[in-house]
């Protein structure tokens, strides 16, 4: 996993309208950019609603949510219309940012051991470097955590 100092990855991935992002166009603003499992499962929901309830916090401290995950553009629709989300989120099915950060690792579950996304969380700095690297997040606490370090 990236650690703070190091040069966040640049990507460019599909958002939920269908159009394109890529993180360094976010230049100047400071990025929260979160890795999430999916759409619409409880903690996944439970993070998302936290983040939008913060969200004019985040903007007021000149930051951009950006939350990541496998599920397709049409399910980030679906999920972000059904909880009022207001912030960006990218489908990455490739796992072309999932990689990139070290997020997709050996998950164990009920004795169920499986390759996923682990709860992480990465604050980016104006100039796209890692400020803060956060791994196995807890879903309801993790925005409050965020908005504490800007």
């Amino acid at each position: 996993m990236l650690k703070p100092g190091d040069l966040a990855p640049d990507f460019t991935l599909p958002g939920k309208n269908g159009e394109s992002v890529t993180l360094s166009a976010f230049r100047g603003e400071k990025v929260v950019l979160y890795f999430y499992p999916k759409d619409n499962t409880p903690g996944c929901t439970r993070q998302a609603c936290a983040f939008a309830a913060a969200y004019a916090q985040f903007r007021e401290k000149n930051a951009v949510v950006i939350g990541i995950s496998r599920d397709s553009t049409t399910s980030h629709e679906k999920f972000a219309e059904k909880y009022g989300l207001p912030f960006i989120l990218l489908s990455d099915p490739d796992r072309v940012a999932i990689d990139a950060y070290g997020v997709w690792q050996e998950k164990k579950r009920c004795g169920k051991v499986s390759m996923g996304i682990v709860r992480s969380t990465f604050l980016i700095d104006e100039e796209g470097r890692i400020a803060a690297a956060m791994e196995g997040v807890k879903p309801d606490t993790n925005p409050a955590e965020v908005l504490a370090l800007l």
